[in-house]
């Protein structure tokens, strides 16, 4: 599933590309939206924001309609210019929007709604979302008091509670742990005040090194492989994320990985730099 870092380049390259934009045409799949659509028509409208709260991209549109939409696992969102061809079939298209000089296209996402302000306040999933991590303003502090509540979570658990903090995934998990030298199966309750204000620090730190781009002006932002080691290495841009059995960046010890959580999420560790 994308991290938070890749959500929000995601919206941020929608919103360089559509903000401002009037809509000249508008397809899904998804009976509820083109039902919107054939009701109060999206065709005419003005994007005003493309932004990103945790994993959601919400799309506003004039006259206070909102596109949410959450790729999960195999989702994306697609811009080209009219005429261009698809990089995937059209069978895979789920919704498409056009102005005169974009098209974005979104393909294999499981969810996309239609939402007033109001009842996005109450939809299951995104009205729990706890702060984000790019957030402009992101108090670490709320976020180390957030996750202290959590007593009886094991750390790798919390730190993907949406609910808690917004943004962190499976990769940045394991990262964020080894990083701050933390054992991630430990219970929160054991974290000591400054080991849970580091791991909301590195959690920050980390999601906004990967979000900056240098592309001025340019529609496209996308800069590379997401990185946690300051190495230059391609090849050693993550410290322990997918590296089962292969040597620590820093000890040397064959890096491990278990199932952890409900969900059975797979954890990578350094034994040795992160005794439990």
């Amino acid at each position: 599933m994308p991290e938070g870092d890749t959500i929000f380049r995601a919206a941020r390259t929608l919103n360089r590309a559509l903000a401002g934009q009037t809509i000249t045409k508008f397809e899904t799949v998804f009976p509820k939206l083109a039902r919107v659509d054939f009701d109060e028509g999206i065709r005419g409208r003005t994007v005003e924001l493309v932004e990103a709260k945790g994993k959601w991209i919400l799309m506003h549109f004039s006259g206070g309609r909102i596109l949410l939409t959450h790729l999960l696992m195999n989702g994306s969102w697609h811009i080209y210019r009219p005429g261009e061809k698809w990089r995937l079939p059209r069978s895979s298209m789920r919704v498409m929007i056009a102005t005169e000089t974009i098209v974005a296209v979104a393909f294999n996402i499981p969810i996309a709604e239609f939402h007033p302000q109001d009842s996005l306040r109450r939809r299951s999933g995104f009205a729990s979302l706890g702060p984000s991590l790019l957030a402009h303003g992101f108090d670490v502090n709320e976020g180390v008091e957030r996750l202290l509540e959590h007593r009886d979570l094991e750390v790798g658990e919390a730190l993907l509670k949406q609910s808690m903090v917004a943004g962190i995934g499976n990769v940045f998990k394991s990262e964020v742990c080894h990083a701050c030298g933390v054992y991630p199966f430990r219970k929160v309750a054991t974290l000591t005040q400054r080991e849970a204000t580091e791991l909301m620090s590195v959690a920050q730190k980390f999601l906004c090194a990967n979000v900056n781009e240098m592309s001025g002006n340019q529609i496209f932002t996308y800069t590379g492989p997401r990185r946690t080691t300051s190495r230059s290495n391609p090849e050693q841009r993550l410290w322990v994320y997918k590296r089962r059995g292969e040597p620590c960046r820093r000890c040397g010890t064959p890096i491990e990985s278990w199932k952890q959580g409900l969900d059975a999420r797979t954890t990578f560790w350094c034994p040795q730099c992160q005794r439990g």
